[in-house]
């Protein structure tokens, strides 16, 4: 997209803003833009009843299908009605957040109920792709924890299950219903801070990631993370999130990755990555750098997106302009967008105002964001996953597929894959065609 051309003196109407640069200029557009937010739209919630409720089955109960459970104990259209887990202490906990819910160790058992309408899989990774399948073709509306799968093979397996299915599928890319990410994305797009040049993506953690265990035969089953088996380590884990960002700022995939990865500090016996660089390539040349080392934690996490005008920071809910001080006439149409845009989605909060720039201390995307150091191994407050599932819920009750939320999440989980591949191989990946699937919000 071109570089839009805006001075101190311009007097351009709103109108004339979006139209010069091919930019959001309602809120029918920003949902074909960003379609997954249809389901936080006015329309939506004039057709979801005030009484009705989406009877929700939860297959892995240990510490994110326990952040999931708490979250949905506060959405008014959720009703938690059956537990599963084959752990019993995690079964056991769950069961005491949610008496009223009956409870299983096997999936299966939980699927053949008619009267649950949608499942939601927190289990480890390698159950994503079975459970998620099953439950689609029981007729189940499906939210499943990120990645999809543990193999490119599985992940397609899910897409194409949900395409056949006509069911809702959800999975866990939070930061697309995060609001300072949505609108950070409509500023890149609109080509308000100029041209993608490079995209930096790291995620900086301090801790073993290791869990207690009450003895050593539940050190898999626990520490599942750690064991090729079930896990891609720190690729399936946290990359998928970033990664995701990526791509949604480029609006493409890379066709190239190569990387190294290594276990270099935490040398206990796990089999995964504790230290992770990659390199992704995307046509036209622009390169996705992603990080992680769960040894040192100073730097964080953070999708440091580089323009030729500025750069933004999602994570930290901040941008920069490449000049000291940007035109008064850029900062007004930028507050226009925010006004123009964002009033038509449920979630948009309270009015923004962005602060004066000093010594390029930078402009706050949204007023009030959230932001975290990426330490905890569970969730965060306002990281965008109460928005996730109240969505979901929505739309499982209103049985509309939500357009191109699964296509994010699917590309994603096939890049951390391919970067474990090219890491593992040590050589230079292509995507491949087999594994490339229609959507219309790429270039």
């Amino acid at each position: 997209m071109k570089d839009i051309t805006l001075n101190d003196n311009a007097a351009i109407s709103r109108r004339d803003f979006f139209r010069n640069m091919g930019a959001l200029g309602s809120g029918s557009l920003l949902l074909s833009a960003f379609p997954w937010l249809q389901s936080c739209g006015d329309d939506v919630k004039k057709t979801v009843d005030s009484g009705e409720k989406l009877r929700l089955g939860i297959v892995g109960t240990g510490s994110r299908g326990q952040y999931h459970m708490q979250n949905l104990l506060r959405i008014p259209n959720a009703d938690i009605v059956a537990l599963c887990d084959d752990f019993e202490p995690h079964l056991r906990q769950a069961a005491a957040i949610c008496p009223q819910a009956t409870t299983c160790a096997d999936y299966r058992s939980l699927l053949d109920k008619k009267d649950i309408h949608a499942v939601l899989v927190a289990t480890p990774l390698d159950m994503h792709a079975p459970i998620t399948i099953e439950a689609l073709q029981a007729g189940k509306h499906v939210l499943c924890e990120k990645s999809m799968a543990l193999t490119p093979e599985d992940c397609l397996a899910m897409y194409r299950a949900y395409k056949d299915s006509g069911k809702v599928l959800y999975i866990g890319q939070q930061r697309l219903f995060d609001p300072k990410f949505v609108r950070a994305m409509e500023m890149i797009h609109s080509g308000v801070i100029g041209t993608v040049g490079g995209i930096r993506t790291y995620w900086f953690r301090n801790n073993d990631w290791r869990r207690p265990v009450p003895s050593p035969e539940y050190e898999r089953k626990i520490n599942w993370r750690l064991y090729k088996q079930f896990s891609g380590g720190l690729m399936t884990e946290l990359a998928t999130h970033q990664l995701q960002v990526g791509n949604w700022a480029m609006r493409m995939i890379p066709d190239t990755v190569t990387g190294y990865g290594d276990i270099v500090y935490w040398k206990d016996g796990r089999e995964v990555y504790d230290n992770v660089s990659l390199i992704y390539r995307y046509p036209g040349g622009v390169k996705m750098t992603y990080e992680s080392i769960i040894s040192n934690k100073f730097l964080g996490l953070e999708e440091e997106i580089l323009c030729s005008r500025g750069t933004m920071e999602p994570e930290k809910g901040k941008y920069y302009f490449e000049d000291v001080q940007p035109a008064p006439g850029i900062m007004q149409l930028i507050n226009r967008i925010e006004h123009g845009i964002f009033d038509h989605v449920s979630f948009a909060g309270a009015s923004w105002v962005p602060e004066t720039a000093t010594k390029n201390a930078g402009y706050f995307i949204v007023d009030n964001a959230s932001t975290h150091e990426g330490e905890s191994t569970v969730g965060f407050v306002d990281d965008g996953s109460m928005q996730l599932l109240a969505s979901f819920c929505k739309a499982a009750i209103t049985g509309r597929p939500v357009e191109a939320l699964v296509e994010e999440a699917y590309y994603s989980s096939v890049l951390a894959l391919l970067g474990l591949q090219a890491m593992n191989e040590q050589r230079i990946v292509t995507f491949p065609d087999e594994y490339k699937i229609p959507y219309l919000n790429f270039a």
